[in-house]
């Protein structure tokens, strides 16, 4: 209710600037992981035990600045980032659109962050709360070996993560999504897994306590993907034994669009990428035939989109650019709205909905 009355005056101000005045809010008003609403939605996935499967998706706190409000505001998990080993500007103002008409935003942020040694210490202070948090890794867009890049970062982050997110479907930063192709994945994916560590398979991570050492590795991959590049990377996704794929970072196609932002280049994210990105997890569902676990992204706008999502096979949620229409009481609504749901349609728990559709 509150959040509807100052939305207007929020759109009134630059998209960017908004975001910045969120993250502060939010830092100012703290926070820690709230009990869970259902025991019931509590869900297990690559050996993390989540209390419902709702996440905040990377992009809205790039710094780890505050996973703990954010989680604070019913989310089951957190993913910060993406960090880069440097930081960086990114691209040049303005490059972060509200599409108001289409409930749609585009960014073309470029991986503007503070740079590891920033965000270690930041998310080495808050190591031993409760909640999971997972860290979305990426490359410097100036990096001359971005394989190094990814193998820096997660060598720094392993021991602060829940979950590590190999970044390498934003849009954003030319020659990434090159690194989806079958040879170079599996190179990344191989210099990612020495990174974090040799040894026994992961401890398991509770959320409470220190972060397991050898954290699952999961993969946000593009929408825009051709049926030959899901196959090759849900491969080497089972291959790798990877924690879980990530299906889908925003999009570089354009549907029809009603905003004067159209035109504007970069991801588009928010409810035109509802259909493709609920296409793209049915993709990998059947591309891994339920070898590796998925979180679906892209559209959730409601408890409707989520249990739709986990129907299809997605056994985690994301959403991030809802957000932004519905404002921060949205994650508490669509958890309640998918307990309601999961005993409407007779499981017992979230688990058992998971690709019933």
């Amino acid at each position: 209710m509150l959040y509807s009355l100052l939305r207007p005056a929020l759109f009134r101000i630059d998209a960017e600037r908004a975001h910045g005045i969120a993250v502060r809010a939010l830092a100012l008003r703290g926070g820690t992981a709230r009990a869970p609403i259902s025991p019931s939605l509590a869900t297990e996935v690559a050996g993390l035990r989540f209390p419902n499967p709702l996440g905040m998706a990377a992009g809205f706190d790039k710094d780890g600045e505050v996973p703990d409000a954010l989680l604070g505001l019913g989310f089951g998990f957190v993913e910060v980032g993406s960090i880069t080993p440097l930081a960086q500007p990114g691209n040049p103002r303005p490059r972060l659109f509200r599409l108001t008409e289409d409930r749609a935003v585009i960014n073309r942020m470029g991986f503007n962050n503070g740079g590891a040694e920033a965000a270690v210490q930041r998310l080495a202070a808050r190591a031993h709360r409760p909640g999971i948090v997972g860290i979305n890794i990426g490359a410097n867009k100036d990096s001359t070996d971005r394989v190094a890049d990814y193998a820096t970062m997660a060598r720094l982050m392993a021991p602060l993560a829940s979950y590590l997110a190999v970044n390498v479907s934003s849009p954003n930063t030319p020659g990434l999504r090159a690194l989806q192709d079958e040879g170079a994945l599996s190179d990344l994916l191989d210099a990612v897994l020495a990174a974090r560590g040799a040894g026994g398979p992961p401890r398991s991570d509770t959320g409470e306590g220190p972060r397991p050492s050898r954290p699952p590795i999961f993969l946000k991959v593009a929408p825009d993907l051709e049926p030959a590049d899901i196959d090759a990377i849900s491969r080497i996704a089972i291959d790798k034994k990877l924690g879980a794929l990530i299906v889908a970072n925003t999009t570089i196609s354009r549907p029809p669009l009603a905003s004067r932002h159209a035109g504007e280049t970069g991801g588009l994210s928010g409810a035109p990428l509802r259909e493709l990105a609920l296409q793209r997890l049915r993709d990998f569902r059947k591309a891994t035939g339920g070898a590796v676990p998925l979180v679906g992204v892209g559209g959730i706008a409601s408890a409707e989109d989520a249990f739709a999502r986990i129907r299809a096979g997605a056994s985690l949620v994301q959403l991030y650019s809802a957000l932004v229409y519905e404002g921060p009481g949205l994650a508490r609504r669509i958890v309640r709205g998918l307990d309601a749901l999961r005993a409407q349609f007779g499981f017992a728990t979230i688990a058992e909905a998971v690709g019933s559709e």
